[in-house]
């Protein structure tokens, strides 16, 4: 069993590289999901949330309003730092709860997929480190194509995270995402028979 954990950037196709460790076997945890169970409806952060930002944050079916939230977090540092306090420990527990899960199940490799993995300093709870790849125009771009945001918005999120290339520097390994699926697909098929073989 490999406990390795998976980062990027925003828009460097995370997703789309777990998706492919999934088809090999590998059991992923995503902690953006994590993160949107942290904050669901009668979780204590939810209320934590509604208390600092206010609570036209909570949308009418009791949901949080992630548009409305996000908006404010990435146009304000002291306001993200905050949320994270509110959030980050609960995230953190959910995921412990899921590493010791996998860890008892079948699958040869546990990819703990972490958007501000090293942001927030857990790479030492790793094997090693797969870093999802996209140059920062690339990651411009998509943004503005797939959430429809403005180039100063999309700056702005770019801006609440660790410069993609000294995430490179860091990694232990590197998907190239920036080339296409079939690309992509490739790289993830080298990765697994190098590492997992």
């Amino acid at each position: 069993m490999r406990l390795i954990g998976v980062t990027g950037g925003i828009a460097t196709g995370k997703s789309t590289v777990d998706l492919m460790l999934g088809e090999h076997g590998a059991m992923v945890i995503d902690a953006d999901e994590l993160a949107r169970e942290a904050v669901s409806p009668g979780e204590r952060a939810l209320d934590a949330i509604a208390a600092r930002f206010g609570p036209d944050m909570i949308q009418s079916d009791g949901s949080l309003d992630r548009a409305r939230l996000g908006d404010i977090v990435f146009a304000d540092s002291e306001a993200r730092r905050d949320l994270e306090r509110i959030t980050h420990p609960r995230i953190l527990e959910l995921t412990q709860e899921r590493i010791a899960a996998a860890l008892g199940g079948p699958a040869p490799l546990v990819a703990v997929d972490i958007p501000l993995l090293y942001e927030n300093a857990r790479e030492a709870m790793f094997e090693g480190v797969l870093l999802v790849y996209a140059p920062r125009d690339v990651q411009i771009r998509r943004l503005r194509e797939r959430n429809g945001l403005d180039e100063s918005a999309a700056l702005q999120r770019l801006a609440a995270q660790l410069p993609i290339d000294e995430k490179r520097d860091r990694a232990t390994w590197v998907i190239d995402n920036s080339s296409g699926l079939e690309a992509t697909r490739r790289a993830v098929d080298l990765w697994w028979d190098a590492v997992l073989s």
